[in-house]
């Protein structure tokens, strides 16, 4: 074996995300496992470096896992020949500008979404990705989730027949920083920082829907600001300006109809965090990040409305349990092993900027439905 060293620039990963799903769950994990395995004899070893605008976390985070490598120099890091890879994580409002730079620099790039503030952005950096040469992955996890997959099992397997509707439930009560702590950064309910749930969660319906279901040819939103007031990290107030809830309706390419309500005001009342239930003709399924229930048309029950009685149906028994038939691996650690594959391997990948920039899209157009009240269509975008 071969062991091939593979420096990879992180910026951001003094954030929660940044941090314990990429640096700690994907490429700490991948070092765990001895590296990754190409399977041509050579295996590829992460060497992180840490980037950031705080140099004492950056120190305590590599401290703690026994890294070398950290700097506030993002320029000089780019500069490095040695440094194979950009990866960002911060912010959204300072993500574009730092790819342009990584792109320049000739990095292949792995990047969070939204990859920039707008279309017009996302799609930029999409072609000047393409005209330097460079292989580039955007992170679309949720696909890669467990629950998600056996959701994807059962429509590769045709189970649905002709699927008909997708509903989705997504959210959380998060604390508004008063009594408790909020379990979210402040500029998140701040739109001049970039903030906003219709920014963050709509990319990810739209690779979710388009991964699963088909494109989607328009959509229909309202998005509205339930906490008005919040505090920061420091206790104090401050006007939210970015919306906390969005109402989706999105039209998919072959007529199946998709609503999916996003909301940081909800109290969950249900088996996970986010769970979707598609309905067709021959089945349904309803699924999560981790389990998969489905119920086919022959075991289809036949509720009878009667509003006189108490129910006498247990209806969540009546759905059977998707199996795992696999081991699945945590869903960002696996886009990353095959990012890696890609830029090494020149294995198939399809998550790249242009991807990122139909996510782009989608939220814009859905702020833009929101604030005019009308659907939108949603073109095909390309380079």
């Amino acid at each position: 074996m071969t062991r091939k060293t593979v420096r990879i620039a992180m910026n951001g990963v003094t954030g929660r995300m940044g941090y314990r799903q990429h640096l700690v769950r994907s490429i700490l994990a991948l070092r765990e496992q001895g590296g990754l395995d190409l399977g041509d004899g050579t295996v590829l070893w992460p060497e992180p470096i840490l980037l950031g605008r705080r140099e004492r976390a950056l120190r305590e985070i590599a401290d703690r896992h026994g890294l070398e490598h950290i700097s506030t120099d993002v320029d000089a890091v780019l500069a490095d020949p040695a440094v194979d890879i950009y990866f960002d994580s911060q912010v959204t409002s300072a993500r574009e500008e730092s790819i342009k730079k990584a792109i320049a620099a000739g990095k292949h790039i792995y990047t969070e979404k939204p990859t920039a503030t707008g279309l017009d952005g996302a799609l930029g950096l999409a072609r000047l990705a393409q005209e330097k040469g460079i292989k580039h992955g955007v992170v679309q996890d949720k696909i890669f989730l467990p629950g998600l997959l056996k959701l994807k099992r059962l429509v590769a397997g045709g189970f649905f027949g002709r699927i008909l509707s997708i509903r989705g439930e997504f959210g959380y009560w998060v604390f508004e920083g008063d009594w408790q702590p909020a379990q979210r950064p402040s500029w998140n309910y701040r739109a001049e920082d970039g903030g906003g749930i219709v920014v963050d969660m709509f990319p990810h319906w739209e690779y979710v829907l388009h991964e699963l279901f088909g494109r989607v040819t328009s959509v229909q939103a309202l998005a509205t600001t339930h906490i008005p007031q919040r505090r920061d990290e420091n206790g104090k107030p401050y006007d939210a300006t970015a919306d906390d809830a969005a109402y989706g309706v999105f039209e998919l390419e072959g007529g199946a109809i998709a609503q999916i309500n996003s909301s940081w005001a909800v109290r969950v009342n249900r088996d996970e965090l986010v769970e979707f239930q598609v309905d067709g003709t021959q089945g349904s399924a309803v699924a999560g990040l981790r389990k998969c229930r489905a119920q086919h048309r022959s075991a289809t029950p036949k509720p009878v409305w009667n509003p006189d009685i108490p129910a006498t149906e247990a209806f969540r028994d009546q759905w059977q349990e998707v199996p795992d038939n696999a081991e699945f691996d945590n869903g960002f650690k696996a886009q990353w092993e095959l990012f890696l594959k890609h830029v090494y391997a020149d294995a198939p990948y399809h998550w790249d900027l242009l991807a990122g920039a139909r996510g782009v899209q989608l939220a814009e157009l859905g702020l833009k439905s929101s604030a005019e009240g009308r659907r939108l269509d949603v073109p095909e975008i390309a380079l």
